[in-house]
């Protein structure tokens, strides 16, 4: 029997690399003092939402934001989240740490697309990773194809869980692209995906057996 349960995304707080405007895909930047009172406020905001899982992308500024939040919440016995590669940001290969407009210039100029919303608006978010990786020398940058493998086989993961049933909260801590490309995805449409989501807010998933829909899109 197929559950209904609903993801609370959340974005990973404000790390240095997002300061200086660089790709960290699977790279890492530690969470500034912004970034932890990022996660702090949204700690406190769902202290009291019941949580039946919790997991996070295996990178320290997931781990980091997501203990602060669990450690704050006061209707879950949860200690400690699950973290998986499966949730980590896109691969950047090549583009990792690299200052982001000039990665997306790279990949989108080419094709007369200099920017990562000229390549959005005219495609997807699924063809800029196509091209970054078409861009990318070492072409080890992740492609749609490639992620999507990666992303899927983590929410499977999550429906798999025996400890979760219907009608629950689960909260997972993830990346800005990858809360992205599930709103590109289960949106509808009926979300600006030109924006990018904050550090610290919140985007809600509800899967309901093989379907899936954003509820809630950046909230801070």
């Amino acid at each position: 029997m197929s559950k209904k349960f609903t993801l609370y995304m959340v974005r990973h707080g404000q790390t240095y690399f997002n300061i200086y405007n660089k790709l960290q895909g699977w790279s890492n930047s530690p969470l500034t003092e912004k970034g932890i009172q990022n996660a702090v406020d949204t700690g406190d905001k769902l202290a009291n939402v019941k949580f039946a899982a919790a997991y996070c992308s295996d990178t320290t500024r997931a781990m980091d934001t997501i203990q602060i939040i669990l450690d704050k919440n006061r209707a879950s016995s949860i200690e400690k989240a699950n973290p998986s590669m499966h949730f980590r940001e896109e691969f950047y290969g090549y583009f990792e740490g690299t200052d982001m407009d000039q990665a997306w210039y790279l990949a989108g100029a080419p094709h007369g697309l200099p920017t990562f919303k000229d390549i959005v608006a005219k495609y997807s978010i699924g063809k800029a990773k196509d091209l970054l990786k078409e861009a990318d020398p070492f072409h080890q940058a992740e492609n749609n194809d490639e992620y999507w493998q990666r992303v899927d086989a983590g929410i499977e993961l999550i429906k798999q869980n025996p400890d979760i049933s219907d009608g629950d909260n689960v909260l997972l801590v993830s990346h800005g692209n990858t809360l992205l490309s599930l709103v590109e995805r289960y949106g509808n449409g009926q979300y600006d995906i030109s924006e990018r989501p904050d550090n610290g807010s919140l985007t809600k998933l509800e899967i309901n057996g093989d379907e899936a829909k954003i509820t809630a899109y950046n909230k801070k």
